[in-house]
């Protein structure tokens, strides 16, 4: 069943459905549903948190092997063959054998990379719904609104719940695309591909100093407009602007060539990944002029990061999947308001401290696993305690 109530001409509108209440069997074939979900949830977190400590552990042994062998170069524009195949360190500038351009628009620019973003005018919808329950019926209200906006990508408007007066086109006449240079060197070394993907600091190229290149284009602040008034744009018109990383050259608009910090092999006039003992790969690149022992913070801090959010990923994992294991014994009792509510606060809590338990406990596995002199420690530091409780009992008399 459906009902429309138009509120403000065609734009937005209010569609009510409603179906009859699931009954218990239903709703007691949806719970055993989720109960498989939740386990294969549960499951996943213990792997996740038991991983995560390894990749940890080898990631932090890896960055100490790295600090204790990287050799600072003096100087970036001379090779030394005595660094063959060692870890080495180096701060200097981008260069780039040749400048990116995009004959469409006019655009040439000595960088890594130069993005052209494409953006179209559409049609997007919103809605708001809310559930409630009438004469034996769930009913679901949802308030659909739309609005015009600038999206990079197309909105299909075939899944709007009303496309009439809400139509979008299928397909952007102009494609966005991102141009890397082929040959990115800092100084005398030419970088690897991993190394050039990690320059991604974009920054909006400015317009202002280039013509309209064409006699449908028009450009306006830092977009060039397909459209008969860039002010007042109808859906369909385009926008199209640039962004670049890795300013390679001196430009009079942009300024000086960006300055990066790399640490990887030396292999010849390459810079390429170098493997750890421990089973890493080292290639890092940040922009700016840092020393040896800011980047590797840097990355330990990085490290740590991730660390802390894969524990709160797998945490929160097993806790999702406790909750739909257990969500059986809500719907038993879910034909009783009081018990019902009292039911649902406790299996979210058991779900809580349970959660918390396992992770903790998962995550000291794994420390047992990686760590053991220091899962030991950890053990023998948790009896001290108890020894001193005990030191401080009275012995029984004889009698």
């Amino acid at each position: 069943f459906q009902q429309f109530s138009d509120t403000s001409s065609r734009k937005e509108h209010v569609k009510i459905t409603s179906e009859p209440k699931p009954g218990f069997l239903e709703r007691l074939s949806e719970t055993s549903g989720g109960m498989l979900i939740g386990l294969m949830a549960f499951l996943l977190a213990f792997y996740l948190l038991f991983t995560n400590e390894g990749r940890a552990l080898r990631t932090a042994r890896s960055l100490d092997e790295g600090l204790s062998l990287v050799v600072p170069l003096e100087s970036t524009h001379s090779i030394s063959q005595q660094n063959e195949g060692r870890l080495v360190h180096l701060a200097g500038a981008l260069s780039t054998s040749k400048p990116l351009f995009d004959p469409s628009y006019g655009v040439s620019i000595h960088a890594v990379k130069l993005k052209r973003n494409v953006e179209m005018y559409q049609w997007v919808e919103y809605e708001d719904s809310k559930e409630y329950e009438e004469n034996g019926e769930i009913k679901k209200e949802t308030k659909y609104s739309y609005n015009t906006e600038w999206k990079s990508e197309v909105v299909n408007s075939r899944n709007f719940d009303r496309e009439i007066g809400h139509k979008n086109p299928s397909a952007m006449a102009v494609e966005s695309f991102t141009a890397v240079s082929p040959n990115v060197q800092v100084g005398s070394f030419v970088l690897s591909r991993g190394l050039v993907n990690k320059v991604d600091d974009f920054k909006q190229l400015s317009l202002s100093h280039l013509e309209d290149p064409h006699a449908d284009v028009t450009r306006g602040g830092d977009y060039f407009y397909h459209s008969d008034n860039p002010r007042r744009p109808e859906v369909g018109d385009l926008r199209v602007s640039f962004f670049y990383a890795g300013l390679s050259g001196d430009d009079p608009h942009l300024g000086t060539a960006a300055t990066v910090t790399v640490i990887a092999r030396q292999q010849g006039d390459q810079l390429v990944p170098y493997r750890t003992k421990s089973g890493d790969v080292l290639e890092i690149l940040y922009p700016g002029d840092l020393s040896v022992e800011e980047v590797f913070q840097k990355e330990h801090e990085s490290n740590t990061m991730k660390t802390w959010a894969l524990r709160a990923a797998g945490w929160l994992s097993m806790f999702v999947g406790i909750s739909l294991m257990t969500r059986i014994f809500y719907t038993l009792v879910d034909w009783f308001p009081v018990v019902r509510d009292l039911v649902n606060v406790g299996l979210k809590a058991f779900a809580l401290c349970v959660a918390s338990s396992l992770s903790l406990l998962t995550i000291s596995v794994g420390w047992l696993f990686y760590r053991p002199l220091w899962a030991l420690l950890l053990a023998l530091l948790s009896i001290v305690p108890i020894m001193v409780a005990r030191s401080r009992v009275p012995p029984k008399k004889q009698q």
